[in-house]
Formats: structure tokens, C-alpha cells, sequence
């Protein structure tokens, strides 16, 4: 045996990867990982929603090595480096102008948090005899595992433990979740409608005044499933916002640069945010990066004040990250790829409907662009979920590692109410064409096929409910 520090360091790796028994990658290239024992599995699901140019792209990793060459850290402190400018010039570009400076951060965490932290600036600057202190988030949301991201965040597994950490200045209202909550009969103006009085409602509890900013996933991704915000949604909640002078930050650090098949999720609705952040696909997976987009708004009210910011972070705008992030985005850019994310989403969709929209152990499959999530309920109609001792997201993304089945499936928990309710989302990369998606679909099937084949006799003998 090891020494306790060894068997600690283990045990808290393993908590890390996810068990004694996740694979080791050895390489990566376009759509497919190979583990160590050679066998190839396919990535449906790009990480977290990651890889938007898929593995081992040439052009990024050139441009990377070039930037080797050159310099890897400038502290940003002391200096400013072309890639950054670049980069923060390419984001606010492709907003067509409507947000006006670029923040370039490090994790999706660390981007919420900033956002927290302007939002708030710029409110005590503006009116420093009362600053605004509340924020406002909704329900099955998520937002990062930092303090202040966890707590505008509600995944309940990731949460509870921390609950004595988080802050008091967060309150919470319904997401937009036609599936789930929308009643019988009801209209799609009614409901949003609906939701638009009691975001109102918050307002006036806490009192207009004190409210900072109300921060929204425009689709939501773990938490809930792939949640496309329903037309009007995001307009009715910005009014809200607007009318009582607080500011709307849209998160798009999962669901944003093309994702959706738009350049970001916004755009679908044409509702501009006062701070907007951005991760994942920023940096495909080349780079650990995410970037902070700010409306002129804010930056005027800065200006007003202090004229800067009051952050700063060691690895804020690295030159090596910031190439990578380039060089990911120009590349999808020059490669049409949103548009092919668009496409080959639709595609995707249609695909997963006509395949397990029947299947006993799916509910619901939503999704726009390459993002699409499959909720799995007992019923279509009661959306009840399948009593959590069964395990099924994590069998689910268990059984698609497994030799024979060969894909990687992106496995979540809580859909039904924050702890109940298992679900599985597909990601996969921009540079996917109809046979990729045909092969997604068809080892998906099968995955699910034999996941249900295991469970149905303990479900035939002793059925199970989600509350026993």
C-alpha cells in the first residue's frame, strides 16, 4: 500500500476524471478520440460542448507553435499583445457592433464571475450613495463552480454542499420551460407573458432599486437539457429590465458562437444584452479561454466614473490562449462552419426524433443548431422520471465508452426538478457532414437500446417511481 498522501492523491484524481475507471486518451483527430488500448470513440458531444472545429486541427495547432516561438506570457498588467487585440477585436466584430469592448478572461466560471463584478461596478459608480446589490437568476440554471457563479447557478447536486458559501443577494425565478411548465391550453404569448410578471413581481419584492442585473441562459444547457428560449422571451425579460434601469447578462459561455447554428444564441431573438460571456467554443478545446462582451452602455457609465475596471486576473488575454482562441474562430469563420452547424443541427434533429422520439425511456428531444438534448421520463404525458437508483444518465454515457459502442455521450441529472431527472446531450463539432450524423444517431440508438434491454425486467417486475 501507499503512503495516506498517495491514496489521497488518488482518490481525489479520481473524483476529478470520474472513477477508477475512466479511460486514458492517447490522441485525437477530427471526430474521434484513441484510448490507450486503441480502441476509437467517437466524440457526439465535443466535451462540454466544446470542440467546434473538432481534434488535432492543423491550422490552430501552426498557429500555436508559432506563438511558441514568439512569446507565451506578457503580464497584462504591464503589457498589451497583438493576439488579444485581435481576438477582442474579432468578438465585438461579430456581434455586428452591437457590444463594444471584449474582456478576455480564463474559464466560464471566471467570466460570470467578472460579469457579476461589472454589473455591480457600474452601478456603484453610477450611484455610489446606493448601489445596487441583488441579482436575479432563475432556476435550472448554470452558471460555473465558483462562489459567486454556483450561486446564481441551480444545479442541486453541484450546490447544496456549498449552500453556507453562497451568496444571500441571489433570488431565483421560473426558467422558460415550455415542456415542463406550460399549462394546458395555454399560448405561447400567455405563458411568457406569464413569466414576465413574475420576473415583475421579484423586481418589486427586493424593490426595483436594488436590483443589478438579471442573468439568463438564452438556451440552457446542462441543468435543464438544451432549452431553447420560446420567441418573445428574452424581449419580455429585457423590458423588464430596462423599465427599472437594472442590466441583463445573457450567458453564453455553452450555448453561444455558433452553437445554435447563429453566430450567438441572441441573435435567434435579436435581443441585445448589457454583458454578455462566452467560453467553451471560444477556444474549441486548444485553449482554456472565455471572453467578457460589453455594451457601450456600461462602458460609458466607467467612463463616468473610475474610466476602468476593477479587475485582474494572472492569465488574463495569455498571447498563447488568445492565438489559439484566433485561430479556432478564424477558421470556423473562413470554413462556414456556423452555417454548417446550423444545417447539419437540423439534420441532427430530425434524425433523433424519427429514431427515439417513441423509444420507452425518452420524454422530451429539444435542441437547436449542434445542441440537442434527450430528457428520459417514464411518461410523455405525467413527464415523470425514472427513479434515480437507476442510474441512467450514468449508464447511458458508461455503456457509450464501453468497446462496441464507441461514442461519448455527455450524461446530466436534475432535469425534473434540480435532482431528479436524467438526460443525455449531443455536441458534436461544426465540421460534422450527414454520415457523421448519421453514425452519431445509429451508436446513440444502440446505446440506449441496450440500456433499456438491462433495465426493463427490474422495471417489468417491480416498477419504480421517482419517489419511493
Amino acid at each position: 500500500m501507499g503512503s495516506i498522501t498517495e491514496n489521497l492523491d488518488t482518490y481525489l484524481y479520481q473524483c476529478v476524471a470520474g472513477g477508477p475507471a475512466a479511460p486514458t486518451v492517447k490522441s485525437a483527430e477530427g471526430l474521434y478520440f484513441t484510448l490507450e488500448d486503441g480502441q476509437k470513440v467517437l466524440d457526439a458531444t465535443g466535451g462540454a460542448a466544446v470542440s467546434a472545429i473538432g481534434h488535432g486541427n492543423k491550422t490552430v495547432r501552426d498557429a500555436i507553435i508559432r506563438q511558441l516561438e514568439m512569446v507565451t506570457y506578457a503580464h497584462p498588467g504591464y503589457f498589451s499583445n497583438s493576439p488579444a487585440r485581435e481576438l477582442a477585436d474579432l468578438l465585438v466584430m461579430s456581434t455586428g457592433g452591437q457590444l463594444s469592448r471584449a474582456c478576455i478572461l480564463g474559464s466560464g466560471s471566471e467570466a460570470v464571475e467578472a460579469a457579476m463584478k461589472l454589473a455591480y461596478q457600474y452601478f456603484a459608480e453610477m450611484t455610489p450613495e446606493s448601489p445596487r446589490l441583488n441579482y436575479i437568476s432563475r432556476r435550472g440554471s448554470w452558471h460555473g463552480c465558483t462562489i459567486g457563479a454556483l450561486s446564481v447557478g441551480d444545479i442541486k447536486s453541484r450546490t447544496t454542499l456549498f449552500e453556507p458559501l453562497l451568496l444571500k443577494n441571489v433570488s431565483k425565478v421560473s426558467p422558460c420551460h415550455p415542456w415542463r411548465d406550460m399549462t394546458k391550453g395555454e399560448s405561447v404569448e400567455a405563458y411568457v407573458a406569464r413569466l414576465q410578471q413574475e420576473l415583475e413581481d421579484e423586481f418589486q419584492r427586493l424593490g426595483p432599486e436594488t436590483v443589478c442585473a438579471f442573468i439568463v441562459e438564452p438556451m440552457v444547457g446542462t441543468a435543464l437539457g438544451c432549452v431553447v428560449a420560446l420567441p418573445g422571451y428574452l424581449r419580455a425579460m429585457k423590458e423588464v429590465c430596462d423599465r427599472h434601469g437594472a442590466l441583463i447578462i445573457f450567458d453564453e459561455i455553452m450555448c453561444g458562437l455558433g452553437r445554435t447554428g447563429a453566430q450567438h444564441a441572441w441573435m435567434h431573438d435579436g435581443v441585445v444584452p448589457d454583458i454578455q460571456t462566452v467560453g467553451k467554443v471560444l477556444g474549441g478545446g486548444y485553449a482554456p479561454i472565455s471572453a467578457m462582451l460589453v455594451h457601450d452602455r456600461v462602458i460609458r457609465g466607467l467612463k463616468e466614473g473610475s474610466g476602468s475596471f476593477v479587475h485582474a486576473q494572472t492569465y488574463q488575454a495569455q498571447p498563447l490562449t488568445c492565438i489559439a482562441a484566433l485561430a479556432t474562430q478564424q477558421y470556423i469563420l473562413e470554413n462556414n462552419l456556423i452555417e454548417n452547424s446550423r444545417c447539419m443541427g437540423e439534420y441532427l434533429g430530425k434524425e433523433l426524433h424519427r429514431n427515439l422520439f417513441d423509444h420507452p425511456l425518452v420524454g422530451d428531444i429539444r435542441g437547436r443548431g449542434l445542441f440537442w438534448g434527450v430528457e428520459l421520463t417514464k411518461d410523455k404525458v405525467t413527464k415523470e422520471p425514472w427513479d434515480p437508483r437507476l442510474g441512467l444518465a450514468k449508464r447511458i454515457r458508461s455503456r457509450g465508452l464501453e468497446k462496441g459502442y464507441d461514442i461519448c455521450i455527455f450524461s446530466a441529472t436534475g432535469a425534473a426538478d434540480g435532482w431528479n431527472g436524467d438526460q443525455f446531450l449531443l455536441a458534436p463539432p461544426y465540421i460534422v457532414q450527414k454520415q457523421d450524423v448519421d453514425e452519431i444517431v445509429r451508436r446513440v440508438v444502440k446505446v440506449i437500446n441496450s440500456v433499456w434491454n438491462d433495465i426493463e425486467p427490474l422495471v417489468r417486475q417491480h416498477p419504480l417511481h421517482s419517489g419511493e
